[in-house]
């Protein structure tokens, strides 16, 4: 219910992202609002799914991006995303962008709101 996420466009970032990206504030975070989790080590990933959730639905967060690193425990953030999605009575896309461990963006794709094991 935080008002700074009304509205917003919110960035969903795997911990790791913005240590491997040195440009990750000037490339990804301008103008949007940010929420940070690591899918592999945070516990209470069902409190993730219904803050998300609660984002899409009351704060009517205007765009949702996912950045997760090619290592296969961060996809688990773009399912949690795709998860509170189908969870939402709205809908907008998803946009997941895939980094490698260098900060390297090696994948952009859009998804429509339901899971779909794309990567």
């Amino acid at each position: 219910m935080a008002p700074f996420f009304e509205n917003a466009d919110l960035l969903l970032v795997a911990d790791c992202c913005a240590y491997a990206s040195g440009n990750f504030h000037q490339k990804f975070l301008k103008g949007r609002k940010i929420a940070i989790a690591c899918p592999k080590l945070d516990e209470g990933q069902e409190i993730y799914l219904t803050k998300l959730t609660a984002l899409i639905d009351y704060a009517k967060i205007n765009t949702l991006t996912v950045i997760f690193m090619e290592v296969p425990c961060c996809r688990g953030l773009l399912y949690l995303a795709q998860q509170a999605m189908a969870n939402a009575q709205r809908k907008l896309p998803i946009k997941g962008i895939m980094l490698n461990r260098t900060g390297k963006i090696l994948k952009e794709e859009y998804f429509g709101g339901v899971h779909e094991n794309s990567y």
